[in-house]
């Protein structure tokens, strides 16, 4: 048995590029959804809380305050658009797509495809909005960060997997 079955780490999927944070700093595909956190281009202090729904494209984007996005009318927002684009960094494309339920003729499709594609099976459509537990999840994994390092365990970070964790 290899030793990290016997252990309480999880194996880690490396991310399929190296990532920037300062713009979408908080990406996942979690609850039937791409959905993460956006910075604001224009103001520091606001982010963006943003979702694509699996299957339907349904889309949601507001600020962390819940104050809807100014550019999500109809369509898919600037803050859709980055939160993709990162969804494929982190993951890779072929990736988001089996997630989404994009239907690509694409191997390795890139976010414009994605996009595209989307946008050309279903007019997309506002959701319901996502923000409150997508944005709490972003704070919980911020906490982590003011911890000082240590080699004692974290009861609540059990399930974390750890530097020495095989991938």
């Amino acid at each position: 048995m290899p030793a990290w079955e016997e252990s309480s780490t999880a194996r880690v999927v490396p991310p399929a590029r190296p990532r920037k944070l300062a713009k979408v700093p908080f990406v996942q595909l979690a609850d039937g959804r791409l959905q993460g956190v956006v910075s604001s281009g224009s103001d520091i202090g606001r982010v963006y809380v943003s979702s694509i729904a699996a299957g339907t494209f349904e889309f949601a984007c507001s600020t962390n305050n819940n104050r809807p996005c100014g550019g999500a009318h109809g369509g898919y927002c600037k803050h859709l658009h980055a939160l993709i684009a990162e969804g494929v960094v982190q993951f890779g494309g072929p990736r988001v797509v089996r997630y989404l339920r994009v239907d690509t003729d694409t191997a390795e499709p890139d976010t414009a495809e994605i996009g595209r594609v989307m946008a050309a099976a279903r007019p997309a459509k506002a959701g319901s909005s996502p923000a409150a537990s997508v944005f709490a999840r972003f704070l919980n994994h911020l906490e982590y960060l003011e911890f000082d390092a240590a080699t004692e365990p974290l009861p609540d970070m059990h399930w974390f997997p750890t530097a020495g964790a095989v991938a």
